[in-house]
């Protein structure tokens, strides 16, 4: 059901390299697939989204007005939820947009100052004009997704946020489209894949074009988000889903168990890890994890994710424990011990980091508050989870005094001839010893 293996083992090292191996994004079949799509929207606009929709969705519309999903209905939506579902979403919406409020108060706006020659330098932050949203919708709905990429772009103050999301069938969600009412969506389209990629990069004559890209999808969005990056800005290249726990082997096996389920189920290809120093506590999670899977709807996506990326890995020690979680550097890391918070420190790279035996990586998903869209595939050693600052941009201020412009254009004269680059030196030098 779950491979086992032993961190103290000779072929440990090989054995965690296979277990980690991801190619399925760069499957030429798909990049291939993906290229034709964005270049056959990209010519003909419209046309190309609603014949892909009716072929990928099975979506019969006529028009893209069949397929633009308006106020009036995400409103509607809103108010046909059960009073306790809809106070749930509309108490996540508030924890995730308070959460990002505060982030842009600690991450800082612009500043500037004056330096000794009256040259005033710093930073002006300002929001993107308009950003496009991808909400997965194919083997599952996530209206959190919807939360999770719009609450930050409203806190940042982006002007208009566009939401594209597949409805397979026909079916749309209403939990959905209730989130986007609450979120602020400004204006969302029933469409997704590839071609709704390429018509938020290039536009069409429906879909407008937007700065930034953000949101998961499936392999085939990935691909089109990575090949339209450039024309429009992207926020990462997700992968599957992947959590890693870290057990001292105090915490309930079947809380462990159903943790790991908690990301296997999203698909075959998300993968569940377990570090822990107690071999006898391992074998009682693999026990949970045989008595509690008949139980669950999805599962033969669980039993397929934990055989094909799955394991149950026994280790020296914690510190040893939290020395693989940073090889692996995974999307959602949960320290599920006793002293928990001891272990922080030595974590340097993680999505998000889960403390303590309550910390379920399910409530980042939905409702804490910290985004839930995060670097996947070991990427968090170099990238962050979705933010405040990946729906504004900064530019940078320089207003130079007469007196400023002496000092610093003698600097730049002499390392523009030193580069070769005259018309560079001869601009700063023209300004050397100009009176008012």
């Amino acid at each position: 059901m779950i491979r086992e293996l032993d961190a103290q083992g000779p072929d440990f090292d090989a054995a965690l390299r296979q277990l980690l191996a991801y190619e399925a994004e760069q499957d030429e079949a798909i990049e291939n697939s993906v290229r034709a799509i964005l270049q056959d929207v990209r010519t003909r606009g419209d046309a190309a989204v609603l014949e892909y929709t009716r072929r990928f969705d099975r979506l019969q519309a006529a028009s893209m007005a069949e397929l633009e999903i308006g106020e009036v209905e995400m409103q509607a939506a809103l108010h046909s939820l059960p009073a306790e579902q809809r106070a749930a979403l509309e108490q996540a919406a508030l924890r995730i947009y308070e959460y990002h409020a505060r982030q842009k108060e600690a991450c800082g706006g612009g500043f500037s100052w004056r330096d000794k020659q009256g040259n005033l330098l710093g930073q002006k932050v300002t929001p993107l004009d308009r950003v496009g949203i991808y909400v997965p919708g194919g083997k599952a709905a996530y209206p959190s997704s919807v939360l999770m990429n719009a609450m930050p772009a409203k806190v940042a103050g982006v002007g208009e946020i566009i939401m594209v999301a597949p409805t397979p069938d026909g079916v749309r969600n209403p939990l959905v489209l209730a989130a986007a009412a609450l979120a602020g969506a400004s204006r969302v389209f029933a469409i997704g894949g590839a071609q709704a990629v390429a018509a938020l990069a290039y536009g069409t004559e429906s879909v407008p074009a937007v700065d930034k890209i953000t949101g998961p999808g499936n392999a085939y969005v990935a691909a089109a988000k990575r090949r339209v990056f450039g024309v429009t800005g992207i926020d990462m290249i997700a992968g599957p889903s992947e959590i890693l726990v870290i057990c001292d082997g105090a915490t309930d096996p079947e809380w462990i168990a159903m943790d790991l389920f908690s990301q296997a189920e999203h698909d075959e290809m998300a993968q569940s890890i377990l570090l822990c120093p107690d071999a006898e506590y391992l074998q009682q999670v693999k026990a949970a994890l045989a008595r509690l899977l008949p139980d669950m709807p999805r599962s033969a996506v669980i039993a397929t994710s934990l055989a094909q990326r799955g394991a149950l890995i026994k280790v020296r020690d914690l510190d040893q424990a939290c020395e693989i979680a940073n090889r692996i550097a995974p999307e959602h890391l949960e320290l599920s011990c006793r002293e928990a918070e001891t272990l922080v420190d030595k974590i340097r790279h993680a999505g998000a980091i889960f403390i303590g035996p309550y910390a379920s990586e399910s409530l980042g998903d939905y409702c804490a508050g910290p985004n839930h869209v995060l670097p996947t595939a070991g990427t968090a050693r170099f990238s962050s989870p979705l933010s405040v600052l990946d729906f504004q941009k900064r530019s940078s201020l320089l207003h130079i005094s007469r007196d400023g412009a002496q000092g610093l254009g003698r600097i730049a004269s002499l390392l523009a001839h030193g580069e070769g680059l005259q018309a560079h030196a001869r601009s700063a030098e023209m300004r050397l010893d100009v009176q008012e």
